[in-house]
């Protein structure tokens, strides 16, 4: 157990292993036989690393003035759903023959995630290297599928040390960068409620935020530019479909057969995300940072209608960072095994296709294991913060009887 405990401390171990995860995810795409898609009563051939290919394609669209949110079927499968200035970030990789660019993208999205993990405050590297592990099967996964969601997951634990360690001008960076990523990474600001220098935090988010939009100007015309938002709103717009992914929606629906107003469902879980902050005492105890970080990693998935595999290595670090730092109470350990079990190894051989196919996927069991942690992480959120303030109250009583 010792020689385990040696060798998980050990950061080199951790970030070779991670970079040996996405070497393999990236040869494995390259070398998977292409895939066929039918569309309309006609069949396209795309390659096996689709998510990369729309990546790498909306850099070219973006530069030949084309719209970058309709379908290219004959480049690939699904529509581009990122913003004008994701597509300009991701002209570094585009410009390399993609058995490199495809290396480069998912090795950003593995190291992000490691190096941010390391950065934390306050942790053992034992500690720091138990939470990569937890990860590295949502990671794989996310990685096999060339996703960015690893990526998001780094700059949200990113902003968070970053804030931790009193440096809000690169922590807006990542927070901001994940927005024009992903919409929902608008949530990492909730982060900023917990540190001073709130003023000047948001003047870096908006100097970032106006850096950031630009930049596509580097490539496109304003009013191409302008066109081009036009229609990535209108993309978002219509972009709703009965889909309810791994998520809340999805457990409602597959359980109970409820089939009601998605909006209501998420204003109803954007109220018990931030209802725990009222208690601005706690503001000052990292244990209670760390727990609202865990909470808002797991709410971009499973608050998500379209919340699918590949996603869940955000919510997988959320739970790692919980289960490390919570008490290891019979409770706190039997939700943990549930969500690895469900969540992380669900998908893989080890569970027969027909229980995957008949129980785990019919009945959102990835997304439920990890609605039960995000529950048990607001319980504690006000159960053990209010338990050390009664604590703290009553010796202070007894010292001044």
């Amino acid at each position: 157990m010792n020689k385990v405990r040696q060798i998980i401390s050990k950061p080199v171990v951790i970030i070779t292993l991670f970079t040996v995860f996405s070497i393999i995810a990236s040869t494995q795409s390259l070398l998977r036989s292409p895939k066929e898609y039918t569309y309309q009563n006609e069949t396209y051939t795309q390659t096996s690393y689709n998510n990369y290919q729309i990546f790498k394609s909306s850099f070219h669209h973006l530069v030949d003035d084309k719209d970058l949110y309709i379908l290219y079927l004959d480049e690939h499968w699904d529509l581009y759903k990122y913003t004008p200035s994701f597509a300009a970030f991701f002209g570094f990789f585009a410009s390399f023959p993609d058995w490199l660019g495809l290396n480069l993208w998912n090795l950003l999205n593995a190291l992000v995630l490691a190096f941010a993990v390391y950065y934390l405050p306050k942790a053992t590297n034992t500690q720091k290297g138990l939470i990569l592990l937890i990860c590295a099967i949502e990671l794989i996964t996310s990685l096999q599928n060339t996703q960015s969601n690893g990526l998001i997951a780094g700059l949200m634990v990113l902003t968070f040390v970053l804030l931790e360690r009193d440096k809000p001008l690169w922590a807006t960076l990542c927070v901001v960068f994940s927005v024009y990523i992903k919409l929902f990474g608008v949530l990492g600001f909730i982060l900023f409620l917990f540190y001073p220098k709130k003023n000047r935090a948001a003047l870096y988010s908006a100097m970032w935020a106006i850096v950031l939009f630009f930049l596509p100007l580097i490539f496109v015309s304003w009013q191409q530019y302008t066109t081009l938002l036009a229609s990535f709103a209108d993309m978002l717009t219509t972009d709703h479909d009965n889909s309810y992914g791994y998520s809340v929606l999805g457990w409602l629906h597959s359980w109970f057969g409820w089939n009601g107003n998605k909006f209501a469902v998420v204003g109803i879980g954007a109220l018990l995300l931030i209802l725990p902050m009222i208690q601005i005492k706690e503001y000052s105890d990292q244990h209670f940072r760390i727990k609202i970080l865990a909470s808002v990693l797991i709410w971009m998935v499973i608050f998500n209608h379209k919340a699918e595999s590949p996603t869940f290595i955000i919510a997988m670090a959320g739970v790692a960072l919980w289960f490390i730092f919570a008490q290891k109470n019979w409770v706190n350990i039997t939700l943990f095994i549930i969500a690895f079990v469900f969540t992380s190894l669900s998908p893989t051989d080890i569970f027969p296709k027909s229980v995957r196919d008949n129980i785990v996927n019919p009945y959102c069991l990835k997304g439920v294991a990890c609605i039960l942690v995000w529950i048990k992480i607001n319980i504690d959120l006000y159960t053990e913060h209010l338990g050390k303030r009664k604590n703290t109250h009553e010796i202070k009583e007894h010292h001044s009887a």
